[in-house]
């Protein structure tokens, strides 16, 4: 075992550590009085027996029968002097044998093995960190958020107040900082105040714990939370939150958003500088079976980016054809998706209810949405407390397991255009899945997914439409990290900005074939001045300065990254050092 000087005073410092010292001091004391007693009474013994040994010799015959070597040179000839030999080689099992390994272990072994690890841990960055994003709690949401900033190059570190925790994240790779999240000197080893930003994601006092101690340490440091309701909302930003996530109402709004039924109007989903975002339903509209071309929707100035269809995104070109239960994706200015509206507000009327699966924060702020846009809707809960929370809404609401084929009978599901699975147990998600697609195969299913990992494994089990909580959070974090430089309009796609790269510099966009070399599709050029020109045609050149706007999913936008490089990103990206 390799000794250093942190190692050493990290271990004498612990208070344990000197508690333990004092108890193993005592042991030994005990110990050390055993052995000299019993020296002494061998001596009186040995004389009792007519035999002559020097103090030495008693030492050394006690230590021998108390390790319970026994040579046998030195022995007892009478029975007193036997029941006192066993005495002494009793006493030396229970306490050389049993007692001092154990003490060794425990006082000092196990001790020391901590310090080194805590001596391994980092307790703060480097002095020159900066730019850095500040987390407060390793999960779902951060692991995804953690896999962004790496992508992109920015630095984080991770605040974990539990020392065995930082220890294995460590060990995993994971930039850590060991210390308690309620002292302010924590957030100053992080370097706080240099921070690009700090993210909160724990339950609502703890992040509201986090906000007002780093705020005293970062005044001008953006503080990004996670909350479950508009209470907790307006307490995080009094203690300093400069932005506050429902992610529950998120995810719920979302969740309706994908619903075939209801309305064929746009609904913005992202934005960049003035370009907006937009999903609307093709379902019950004139634009199904036809191709992008045939229906000339350029002709209200909306750029058609790709379809949503059965949970599959395709880049859209003048020949894709609208599918009935496709969802098209717009890109165009907020007068330019008016004109869309005015033409299809008249389709896409919901008479049958839809079915939600779970009414907790998720499945209430869907019914919420769903209750916005005219939709009729019908819910399953099991938790009768619930659904009594619901008040004048309590005749939408069957009080039942939703494993119950009957009780998704009652609710209506063979009637339903649609179902939203909104439970907080991916597994019983992806168990509803397969049962409703099983009765229903023309039903649209749309699911929540607590976990990234288990979005794939929905849309395998029949799903339209997956949403994952903790991506919705960390893409809801990194887009107010980035700006209006990048924003997720969906699970997986990505609209982002980057400066046209020097291999590009005058070449058309039709001879640079960005889509075909890396799948992200260029669909509006940002001037030096700052004018924006949405849907440029294949014929329009590309200049150093100008900036892109790409649509691409996540390989797509990985692929681009590898090809043209990062390119300009606001920011110090350095990674703090530990």
């Amino acid at each position: 075992m390799k000794f250093s000087t942190a190692q050493v005073l990290v271990f004498f410092q612990e208070r344990r550590t000197q508690r333990n010292i004092r108890s193993l001091a005592k042991f030994v004391l005990v110990l050390t009085a055993l052995v000299v007693v019993y020296s002494v009474v061998f001596h009186f013994i040995m004389e009792h027996e007519g035999q002559d040994h020097t103090w030495i010799t008693g030492f050394y015959w006690t230590l021998t029968v108390m390790s319970t070597l026994g040579f046998g040179d030195i022995t007892f000839e009478s029975d007193l002097g036997r029941v006192f030999s066993m005495v002494v080689l009793g006493t030396g099992i229970i306490f050389l044998l049993v007692l001092l390994p154990f003490t060794i272990i425990q006082f000092f072994y196990a001790p020391w093995v901590e310090a080194v690890a805590a001596a391994r841990t980092p307790r703060q960055v480097a002095e020159d960190t900066a730019g850095h994003v500040i987390l407060t709690r390793h999960d779902a949401v951060t692991e995804d958020l953690i896999a962004k900033l790496e992508k992109f190059g920015r630095g984080y570190v991770l605040l974990v107040p539990d020392f065995d925790d930082a220890s294995r994240l460590h060990d995993m790779g994971v930039r850590v900082v060991y210390g308690p999240l309620d002292l302010t000197s924590t957030y100053s080893s992080a370097r706080a105040e240099a921070a690009a930003m700090i993210a909160a994601t724990s339950d609502d006092v703890t992040n509201t714990n986090v906000a007002f101690m780093a705020r005293q340490v970062a005044p001008d440091v953006p503080i990004v939370a996670t909350s479950t309701n508009p209470t907790a909302t307006a307490i995080l930003e009094h203690a300093g939150a400069t932005g506050v996530y429902q992610l529950g109402e998120m995810m719920g709004r979302a969740l309706a958003r994908c619903m075939v039924g209801g309305d064929a109007v746009t609904h913005v989903v992202g934005r960049i500088d003035g370009l907006l975002i937009a999903e609307a339903n093709a379902h019950r509209t004139p634009l199904v079976g036809k191709t992008i071309r045939e229906n000339r929707l350029t002709d209200l100035g909306v750029s058609v980016i790709g379809l949503w269809d059965r949970g599959e995104f395709r880049p859209a070109t003048p020949d894709t054809v609208v599918a009935e239960h496709a969802i098209l994706l717009l890109a165009g200015s907020q007068d330019q998706l008016t004109s869309y509206d005015e033409a299809f507000v008249i389709y896409n009327v919901s008479v049958k209810p839809v079915l939600i699966i779970g009414l907790g924060s998720v499945g209430a702020a869907a019914g919420a949405a769903l209750s916005e846009r005219g939709v009729e809707w019908m819910a399953v809960e099991h938790d009768a407390s619930r659904a009594d929370q619901t008040g004048a809404l309590r005749d939408r609401i069957i009080v039942g397991d939703a494993t119950d084929p009957a009780v998704l009978e009652q609710a209506g599901l063979h009637d339903a255009p649609a179902v939203l699975v909104t439970t907080n147990d991916d597994s019983l998600n992806i168990y509803l899945t397969i049962y409703c697609r099983s009765v229903r195969p023309d039903i649209q299913i749309i699911s929540r997914s607590t976990l990234k990992q288990n979005t794939e494994t929905l849309h395998k089990a029949g799903a339209d439409f997956v949403h994952s909580y903790a991506s919705m959070g960390a893409t809801s974090i990194f887009n107010q990290l980035m700006g209006d430089r990048i924003a997720t309009v969906a699970e997986g796609l990505d609209v982002f900005r980057r400066p046209v790269p020097p291999s590009l510099d005058g070449r058309s966009l039709h001879e640079c074939g960005v889509r075909d070399r890396t799948g992200c599709t260029i669909i509006a050029l940002r001037d030096p001045e700052g004018g924006l020109t949405a849907n440029p045609p294949a014929s329009a050149v590309l200049h150093a300065g100008q900036e892109m706007v790409l649509a691409g999913g996540t390989e797509a936008e990985s692929r681009f990254l590898e090809a043209y490089g990062v390119g300009s990103v606001e920011g110090d990206r350095r990674a703090p050092t530990n």
